[in-house]
């Protein structure tokens, strides 16, 4: 399953209108449930909070997503501009959204359409940066000394080469400068 091409920060704001428009009873600021932290505090986890938690891992996501190499860069960045520019004009022109918490998930959007395009245009950066070796590598392996053949008939200068270490040689322990020949 590729999720090459879907926006995941349309799925925190996509509760966001359905709380709003379909359960307008519902209250983002309202506790679903109360956690007790180790230090004794009772902590109440709302529901805003957790569209909040919910965008900043789907955010996480998006920008792992962005980052793979061979991605659909064009696809995924104009989505993700859409996205914010949907929660931007819903943000700023209904006053049912007009609060923090998709004021935050709004950002959060922002956030995914700019990081996209700084990976990309850091990736630009770094491919027109590097130059292509093949060419240099290709003229280095031209330019290489040409073999030498050597014939099996020819005589060597020296068949084995000796080293001046008495007792060593088994030429009779005497110590010359000279290889024998």
């Amino acid at each position: 399953m590729s999720m090459i091409g879907f926006p995941l920060l349309l799925i925190p704001l996509a509760i966001c209108n359905i709380v709003i428009f379909l359960m307008p009873g519902v209250q983002f600021a309202a506790p679903l449930f109360t956690l007790t932290l180790m230090s004794g505090v009772a902590w109440p986890v709302t529901l805003g909070d957790v569209l909040l938690a919910l965008g900043i891992v789907l955010l996480l996501l998006e920008v792992i997503k962005g980052a793979r190499p061979g991605a659909k860069y064009f696809t995924d960045h104009l989505l993700s501009l859409i996205v914010f520019g949907g929660a931007a004009a819903e943000f700023a022109m209904l006053p049912q959204f007009g609060s923090s918490i998709y004021f935050l998930l709004t950002l959060l959007a922002l956030v995914d359409f700019l990081s996209g395009v700084a990976l990309r245009t850091r990736r630009s950066a770094r491919a027109v940066a590097v130059p292509s070796v093949a060419p240099v590598a290709e003229s280095i392996l031209k330019s290489g000394p040409e073999p030498v053949i050597v014939h099996p008939d020819a005589p060597t200068a020296t068949a084995h080469p000796e080293v001046s270490a008495p007792g060593i040689q088994s030429g009779g322990g005497t110590s010359s400068d000279q290889p024998r020949r």
